[in-house]
């Protein structure tokens, strides 16, 4: 769906919103939560992103590449040498 929708801005409390109808809503995925912007004069509404939801397979994807290594290599300290026992 490529048209264009006319809607007015209504009074909500305090505030002011829009109607979305229920195909528009389906299309773009809309839930009950979603983030707002503004870019230039317009308004746009996305679907919430879950902010981990990918980490799952970004992390298999570096360890398949042996990125998941430790930067740093151990650094024994002095507490190491004098306290610690295996």
């Amino acid at each position: 769906m490529n048209q264009s929708i006319r809607s007015k801005v209504i009074n909500i409390g305090n505030s002011r919103g829009v109607r979305i109808p229920k195909t528009i809503l389906e299309q773009a995925g809309l839930t009950d939560e979603v983030e707002m912007r503004v870019e230039g004069n317009k308004l746009v509404i996305n679907a919430r992103r879950l902010v981990r939801a990918d980490w799952k397979a970004k992390f298999s994807l570096m360890a398949a590449k042996g990125d998941d290594q430790l930067l740093d290599g151990s650094i024994p300290t002095q507490w190491d040498q004098d306290e610690w026992t295996w």
